[in-house]
């Protein structure tokens, strides 16, 4: 599946605004592959798919977590993280993606995962980092991004970590064990 086709299935289940962001975490996604010696095919295509659940309705992805057995602690936590794993399964279900590296790349966009692998990382802080975002503190992860790629997924999680703190909401458990497994492996 080429660029051009796989941005045409994806938009089909995306509004304009998020279709513009994907396109973001796209070629920032090339570039960190580019950069730091990964696949840039499976980087491109991880990138392209991530957000592909993003506006499935919450009852679906809930019904899809519970039957195929995903984390029942995904329920506990707000909606917004349900859309990566789901997304996996669907576009795996739906568009017929099978490499798993890509897929696990989807999956734990949001949220993290102890011991990512690199395209992992790439996917998740070109999430963060794409042109189209702008918040406290995201510039510092871009221009880190530059230098160290696990700095940079250091102060994702950290600013994450920081923000949901800050508005008093609840920290999905993996999130913590991926912030953890980064600070431990001394990887920033």
């Amino acid at each position: 599946m080429n660029r051009k086709e796989a941005l045409a299935i994806v938009k089909e289940h995306l509004n304009e605004a998020r279709y513009t962001h994907t396109v973001g975490v796209m070629e920032t996604a090339i570039k960190l592959a580019e950069k730091y010696g990964e696949d840039v095919k499976k980087a491109e295509l991880a990138a392209i798919f991530h957000d592909y659940a993003k506006f499935r309705p919450k009852d679906e992805m809930k019904e899809i977590i519970i039957e195929q057995n995903m984390s029942k602690d995904l329920l506990e936590h707000h909606h917004s993280l349900w859309h990566a794993p789901v997304g996996a399964y669907l576009v795996q279900k739906e568009v017929g993606i099978k490499d798993e590296a890509v897929l696990r790349a989807i999956e734990y966009h949001t949220y993290g995962r102890p011991n990512m692998t690199m395209l992992e990382k790439i996917v998740y802080v070109a999430d963060y980092i794409e042109p189209g975002r702008s918040f406290p503190g995201v510039e510092e992860v871009r221009q880190s991004a530059e230098n160290s790629l696990d700095e940079a997924l250091f102060l994702c999680l950290r600013n994450t970590i920081v923000f949901l703190i800050g508005r008093k909401q609840p920290i999905y458990p993996m999130t913590i064990n991926t912030y953890n497994s980064v600070v431990q492996g001394g990887g920033h």
